[in-house]
């Protein structure tokens, strides 16, 4: 994969529950180490927005959603298990550390 493409995401999370912190956190540890300078990350708190959290179709959280590069793909929970994550959205394991 170009190491030029730029990843989109958008976590889903309910205000700051320790689940959706503890998303938060795994998500940024995933794009500094694995993604840094080709991300950008769009957090909504269901909280906050509850009919876009519906319209998204989004009924639990924490939910990750990589928007871009395609395929768009979807992974619920707090994206704890790196390698699960990884390979779920697709994202390179050629940086993943021995």
């Amino acid at each position: 994969m170009s190491r030029s493409v730029k990843f989109k995401f958008r976590l889903y999370v309910a205000g700051n529950t320790q689940n959706s912190a503890q998303a938060r956190a795994n998500l940024g540890a995933i794009c500094r180490d694995r993604l840094p300078d080709r991300h950008e990350i769009e957090i909504v708190d269901v909280f906050k927005e509850p009919m876009r959290a519906l319209m998204d179709g989004v009924f639990m959280t924490p939910m990750l959603v990589k928007l871009a590069p395609s395929p768009i793909q979807k992974v619920v929970g707090t994206l704890s298990q790196t390698n699960i994550v990884l390979h779920a959205l697709g994202l390179p394991f050629d940086t993943i550390p021995a």
